[in-house]
């Protein structure tokens, strides 16, 4: 058992932080003030110096319990919030885009290898429709622009909704295509609501 530990060691009170000191001390070990009460000089001080050190210890109780309720609605905000999206990232989107028939739209950017995207895209003018959707590196995105057929690598059959889930390995810049798989003649335009977000593999990496 150490001094600080034992029960019998008179306590005292720094007479100007308000700091708890042990008996025999000759200054404060939190703010350095010479000359703090015992125990017995603090239960007979002044009035106004009893408030004032009633005030300074409330003051400090209260800014302990704010810090712990920081960090507590920090963590649980973190652990509640799951992996960490990137704000401002153009894969991190929201929106409901026109496709002319036998046109496509794009949504393109940066990802990270390991790091994901994920969303999700449905139809809704008209409801029912089928939509093609297909992601390609940056190669394989000018092959495309080409008038080419690349392998995609990733890609679903023209359905009027699907999941989005895609993980690359190799860091690059990759295009998530959405196309009207239907002919010019068809004259059909498609509404399609498209979300997606761009999610870093950096808060799973403690789960692995």
């Amino acid at each position: 058992m150490t001094e600080n530990d034992d029960p019998n060691v008179e306590w005292g009170a720094c007479r100007f932080c308000g700091v708890a000191v042990r008996a025999g001390a000759s200054q404060c070990g939190i703010c350095g003030a010479d000359h703090p009460l015992s125990a017995a000089e603090a239960a007979q001080a002044p009035p106004k110096l009893r408030r004032r050190l009633r005030l300074t210890g409330t003051l400090r109780t209260l800014i302990v319990l704010t810090v712990v309720l920081g960090l507590a609605y920090a963590i649980i905000s973190a652990v509640l919030s799951g992996p960490p999206s990137l704000p401002g990232d153009p894969l991190s989107t929201a929106g409901t885009y026109k496709i002319g028939p036998g046109n496509f739209t794009t949504l393109s950017g940066d990802i990270t290898g390991g790091d994901y995207v994920i969303g999700n895209y449905t139809s809704v003018a008209p409801v029912g429709v089928n939509i093609g959707a297909a992601v390609y590196n940056h190669t394989a995105w000018e092959e495309f622009l080409a008038g080419g057929t690349p392998t995609p690598l990733w890609s679903v059959t023209p359905t009027d909704h699907a999941r989005i889930i895609f993980s690359p390995v190799v860091t690059d810049t990759y295009y998530f295509v959405f196309s009207n798989p239907y002919p010019a003649t068809s004259h059909l335009t498609i509404g399609v609501y498209i979300t997606t977000t761009y999610q870093s593999n950096v808060a799973n990496e403690g789960f692995a």
